[in-house]
């Protein structure tokens, strides 16, 4: 990194003998072409910059990766990484995952019982339940049958799954 001396508080002098330089070897050290690997980083960062926009913002650092290998320039990810973090190059992140278990009816879903759910014998009157929960990443799944008739007992059968979907 180069510094320009006008915009700091301590002179020349007084840091390169704090630093135990000579002033000689700092004045050569400034008029030094910069190093391969500072120019190598230069290209890779013009590199990286069209890569992210050629992505409209959406590549990380893994995929900006892969896209150099693919147009044959040889990068590690944690350079990548690093690199774009120096750009201050961030992608957006995706929307989250939502999971649409029905589908939309094609219109008014009939009122089969009427919301009566009372029959005269076992058996006549089937009704169902699936609720679905997530406590935390893991799903839960349970369905409730049972056969709706004239008693207040009815017959119920609950299965609990843990399986996805």
């Amino acid at each position: 990194m180069r510094l320009d001396t006008e915009k700091y508080a301590y002179s020349v002098e007084f840091m390169c003998g704090r630093l135990g330089v000579s002033r000689s070897g700092y004045y050569d050290w400034r008029s030094r072409p910069e190093s391969a690997t500072a120019q190598r980083r230069e290209e890779l960062k013009v590199l990286i910059e069209k890569s992210f926009d050629m992505s409209d913002s959406t590549y990380g650092h893994r995929r900006i990766q892969a896209q150099l290998h693919r147009w044959g320039v040889a990068a590690g990810v944690e350079l990548v990484r690093r690199l774009m973090r120096e750009l201050g190059l961030v992608p957006c992140l995706p929307r989250p995952k939502r999971f649409n278990l029905t589908q939309v009816a094609a219109g008014q879903v009939p009122d089969l019982v009427g919301r009566d759910f009372t029959a005269d014998a076992p058996g006549e009157k089937l009704v169902g339940d699936i609720t679905i929960s997530r406590p935390g990443k893991a799903g839960c799944t349970s369905q409730r049958s049972s056969t709706a008739a004239r008693r207040k007992s009815s017959v119920t059968r609950w299965t609990t799954t843990t399986k996805p979907h």
